[in-house]
């Protein structure tokens, strides 16, 4: 295996925190001088020269990581093997491996006939116990001391996941690919990145256990600073912009800051491709405030904390010039085509999570990037990491993902199991075909054993002998009445199609989801659309009957033909109702820059439910059928 890829496991706790969510958040502001030649004494925290160890790196040789991932990708099929063994072996003394048995085995076929496939809800009890503090070896050979928090939008609260030395591994070497290969293509020049980031609450658990997002770790760290400096990529804003207590007021700022560095940004980026939409379309609403601010260097009112005012008063200073320039780019634009371009024409790229419920953003992303590139983020979760964006010129609807062989062991269930089996019969990592469709099984060093994600993806080729994927859908984000079967996908297409009516109002879906409604018999489809205006009811009415026609499901199209499903309903929402979501999320402890518009909203997600109908504005029930 290329382990010189690896960064040795004996990193300090903080650096190992440091760099996952680096990863995970700064990507596209990272200047090429990282990681070859590094030991692991160059990390140790007791060193007096730690503040300025990063400053000290070496460049990156690219060549060198491309040829590492190319020798390592030509053999999968051993490196698995290999992998497989070396998690066993690190983790047997583990509760949980042995309870099932394993009595130190590590062959693949022992492997499977003594470890089951499960789900998060398998592991809560094991992962309650940790954050509890118990600290003896339940999910893992050694303690865990952090725990994540997931995003909480698919099943409505957030989850525990955690965190661990071997995790930050594997995200290193994620990272160190596709660097390489993006790096390769869009060089950064230093300079700095705007970036839509947000703090977030922290705590500590039961066991007393740090818990929280990534990022607010990360920001939090006193090290942050002297690191992107080393870098020579910094984010545009100050910390105490990151951790303003309103994240309205957040953006605001961030927006500011941009305008402040425009010729200085190289890339703009945020965790997922929404988060970026969001901003700019505030920006539409608030450009004329902030050339004001510009223009006489004073901070408009609305910013209320005193410490984001102090900080923004530092950098802020009048400059008419720059102001008369902005408000001339903004006027000449049409409709805002091409606005980031114009208001930062050094930067590269944009860059984010773009794929599967991002999909629908990237219409209005592209509006605002006019030429410049979108880039695509690589492919992982909370559970750990799958593959690498090592394609990065290819548009993010056509993104694939090349699966690291040596960070995991995965395994692949067919499509038609996924559904119909109660005992599926995975397949191992270069048994895939191309062309099929597979829910992802992973098995990793951070306590997740055959562990489902509750992803779909689907092989579209190999690199060398590992698969290269495409992300289609979030396997339980299924509409389903009785026979019928549609997945965001399916909500995706069908709601491009009937977005597209409402050009003739010019109008645009602002954003949307879905929810199936038994509460009457037979249930029926709910599609929730939030319009930026008004539409004409004849529109609308339209709309609703092309939603109905779009899924064209033949266990859809046949029940809706016989009424056994009802009529699809679509419900028109007041504006800033998806806002009142993303607050409610962020309540829970979220953080901004995790956040995804659930695509389907189940019944257990009750709070989320009943904003939703409390703004219900119209409804149009569908005569296609």
């Amino acid at each position: 295996m290329a382990q010189s890829t690896l960064v040795q496991s004996s990193y300090s706790n903080f650096f190992r925190s440091f760099f996952f969510t680096l990863f995970l958040y700064l990507q596209s502001a990272i200047h090429p001088v990282l990681y070859s030649s590094l030991s692991p004494s160059t990390f140790r925290k007791e060193s007096p020269r730690s503040v300025n160890m990063l400053e000290k790196m070496e460049e990156i040789n690219l060549d060198r990581v491309i040829e590492e991932f190319e020798a390592m990708t030509r053999d999968a099929g051993r490196v698995q093997k290999e992998t497989l063994k070396r998690i066993l072996d690190e983790n047997g003394n583990s509760e949980y491996l042995q309870n099932l048995g394993l009595d130190g085995r590590t062959d693949l076929e022992s492997f499977r006939a003594c470890v089951p496939i499960v789900t998060h809800k398998d592991l809560e009890h094991y992962m309650q116990r940790i954050a509890d503090g118990d600290s003896s070896p339940i999910l893992t050979g050694r303690p865990i001391t952090t725990i994540s928090l997931s995003s909480g939008t698919t099943q409505g609260k957030p989850k525990y996941v955690p965190f661990n030395d071997e995790l930050f591994d594997t995200t290193m070497q994620i990272y160190q690919t596709s660097f390489a290969f993006r790096n390769r293509d869009y060089p950064i020049e230093g300079g700095k990145v705007l970036q839509f980031i947000y703090g977030s609450k922290q705590f500590k658990t039961k066991g007393g256990l740090a818990a929280g997002t990534a990022t607010t770790n990360l920001f939090r760290s006193s090290q942050y600073k002297s690191t992107m400096k080393a870098m020579q990529s910094h984010c545009c804003s100050p910390d105490e912009v990151i951790f303003g207590p309103d994240f309205q007021q957040s953006l605001y700022c961030h927006l500011l800051c941009g305008l402040l560095y425009r010729d200085e940004v190289q890339s703009v980026s945020s965790t997922f491709a929404h988060s970026i939409v969001h901003a700019f379309r505030t920006f539409e609403q608030v450009w004329e405030e902030l050339c004001t601010d510009i223009r006489y260097g004073v901070l408009t009112s609305r910013i209320t904390g005193p410490c984001i005012r102090a900080a923004m008063s530092k950098l802020l200073k009048p400059d008419p010039a720059l102001a008369d320039l902005i408000q001339e780019k903004c006027s000449g634009l049409i409709n805002w085509y091409g606005l980031i371009q114009e208001l930062f024409p050094n930067a590269k790229y944009i860059y984010g999570i773009m794929t599967g419920s991002m999909q629908p953003y990237l219409k209005k992303l592209r509006h605002y990037a006019g030429e410049l590139p979108l880039l695509s983020a690589d492919y992982g979760a909370s559970e750990g990491w799958v593959g690498a964006n090592v394609n990065p010129k290819l548009p993010p609807e056509l993104a694939t993902f090349a699966v690291l062989p040596n960070i995991g062991y995965f395994e692949f269930i067919p499509l038609k199991e996924c559904i119909n089996t109660l005992e599926p019969k995975p397949v191992g990592l270069t048994e895939v075909k191309v062309g099929q469709e597979y829910e992802i099984l992973v098995t990793n060093s951070a306590g997740f054993y055959r562990y489902r994600l509750g992803d779909m993806v689907k092989v579209v080729g190999f690199h060398n002998s590992t698969p290269e994927l495409q992300f289609i859908c979030r396997r339980n984000l299924l509409l389903t009445i009785n026979i019928d079967k549609n997945t965001e996908k399916d909500l995706q297409l069908a709601v491009e199609a009937a977005a597209n009516l409402l050009a003739e109002d010019k109008r645009e879906v602002v954003d949307f989801t879905s929810h199936v409604d038994l509460s009457k018999e037979p249930g029926h489809y709910v599609i929730f659309w939030e319009i930026n205006g008004e539409a004409s009811d004849d529109t609308l009415k339209e709309c609703c009957n092309c939603l109905d026609r779009s899924f064209v499901d033949a266990g859809y199209v046949s029940s809706r033909k016989v009424n056994t499903i009802a009529p699809l309903e679509l419900r028109v929402l007041r504006r800033g109702t998806f806002q009142k979501i993303l607050d409610h999320y962020l309540g829970l402890g979220a953080a901004v820059s995790q956040f995804k518009t659930p695509r389907c909203v189940g019944p257990s997600n009750d709070a989320v439910l009943r904003i939703l109908s409390e703004n219900v504005i119209k409804s149009y029930f569908s005569s296609a059928f």
